[in-house]
């Protein structure tokens, strides 16, 4: 009799708890929210008053974020202070204001300089949880470092081929249909091109040596392994002597800049160009509806080029007093709603594989391309080891473009980075 009271009494106070949050917090206690804010199925510290985000310092993209963030402080009750500040600075002032208490909890920052970040002690790893998976495997490559996550993906980036519908007909399918096309439209004395790339930077001509068996470090299981460097083998020999021919064609004139690039295709004066989704809004003002885009066109291999990819994610400060609630914030301002607003708003590609395949981008005339690209891509590597490639490998190009041997120029350029990767006292990674 006792027990059967008991068990009444135990389930008529658990009615009361359940009656006295409400209907709404009871939803959050037994499904959690599927914003990707409060997680009440998680065990949380106190709220705090306010956490601060340093943004970038853009116009269109800090215009998303104060919208994301505004949602956010509406559902939790915790103010979000933005900052904006140019992403490159952001690493030498935290550098400043991270000791001193008065940094952010959450900055904003491209993938690549994550092994930086994580060697000088400035960024803390994050734990994606549940939405891992959420997250497309390029992105997750991308902000992956030494086995741990340090970011939660917000934005990702590469080129496409850019091509004007009132001078080709059909985007090229494949490099001979690129090049049948730089043959038939260059036209030098008139300034008239069939195909421009800055085909003498090592950033944007990667796809060509990549898509042939080329890499930067080899890769295992993200864990790069910066003493076998792929920059000089059979791969990169292969796209070295296509890039070279371009030049030996009079299709790219040695004396090109982004500028003049950029003036010529919106002029009207070039068919095809290689560039990334920064120039969309640029372009569409001066071509209309004969700007149109495609993936990067198929190597002789059948090989789609391996385009290098960016990753743009927001890390968590190291210095933070509230991780837990940072990564809260993190998850919530990068869930698929909120990373269409931001597409819409900022016009930036989310990394995300619903929003990818939301019809929205998917179908996009001018920005599905870019889309379907990341998916062919790879992440440029995250080392610092990295700053010791950039050089080399575009004096090398250089001279490529001017006639000097292709493979003796690799190897040389191979043995400079060697060099001043030892010098800078990085031997593994």
């Amino acid at each position: 009799m006792k027990k059967w009271l008991g068990t009444i009494f135990a389930m008529l106070l658990l009615i009361g708890v359940l009656a006295a949050c409400g209907p709404e917090e009871t939803k959050k206690t037994e499904e959690g929210s599927d914003e990707g804010g409060e997680k009440a199925s998680e065990e949380m510290p106190e709220k705090p008053e306010k956490l601060t985000v340093w943004v970038n310092a853009e116009e269109k993209q800090e215009k998303a974020v104060k919208q994301i963030t505004d949602k956010y402080t509406e559902e939790t009750g915790i103010d979000v202070e933005m900052i904006p500040i140019n992403m490159l600075d952001q690493v030498e002032k935290l550098n400043v204001e991270g000791p001193a208490g008065n940094g952010p909890d959450i900055i904003f920052q491209p993938h690549d300089r994550i092994g930086d970040l994580v060697l000088r002690g400035l960024v803390a790893p994050v734990d994606l949880g549940e939405v891992e998976s959420e997250y497309t495997d390029t992105a997750l490559q991308a902000v992956k470092y030494d086995g741990d996550y340090w970011g939660y993906p917000a934005v990702i980036e590469t080129y496409a081929m850019y091509y004007n519908k009132s001078l080709v007909d059909e985007a090229p399918k494949t490099m001979e249909d690129l090049m049948a096309i730089a043959e038939r439209d260059t036209k030098p004395a008139e300034n008239k091109f069939g195909f421009l790339m800055e085909a003498a930077n090592f950033y944007f001509v990667y796809p060509f040596f990549s898509g042939n068996g080329a890499y930067v470090f080899a890769n295992e299981d993200g864990k790069y392994d910066i003493t076998d460097i792929g920059l000089a083998n059979e791969g990169m020999i292969e796209g070295g002597k296509l890039v070279q021919s371009w030049f030996e064609n009079g299709y790219i004139p040695q004396d090109l800049t982004p500028d003049i690039m950029n003036g010529l295709f919106k002029e009207g004066k070039v068919s095809t160009v290689i560039n990334g989704p920064w120039m969309v809004r640029e372009y569409g003002d001066a071509l209309g509806d004969n700007l149109a885009t495609a993936p990067l066109p198929k190597l002789s291999n059948g090989e789609v080029p391996k385009s290098f990819v960016g990753v743009k994610s927001y890390m968590l400060s190291y210095y933070s007093k509230n991780p837990e609630w940072s990564q809260d914030l993190m998850a919530f301002i990068t869930n698929e709603k909120n990373a269409m607003t931001y597409y819409e708003v900022a016009g930036e590609l989310p990394p995300r594989k619903d929003a990818l395949e939301n019809p929205v981008i998917s179908e996009d005339p001018i920005y599905a391309a870019f889309a379907e690209q990341t998916t062919y891509g790879e992440p440029m590597p995250s080392v610092p080891a990295m700053q010791q490639v950039w050089d080399p490998i575009n004096n090398a190009l250089s001279f490529i473009s001017k006639g000097e041997p292709v493979e003796p120029v690799l190897k040389e350029a191979v043995k400079i980075i060697k060099n001043q990767i030892e010098a800078s006292g990085a031997t593994t990674e």
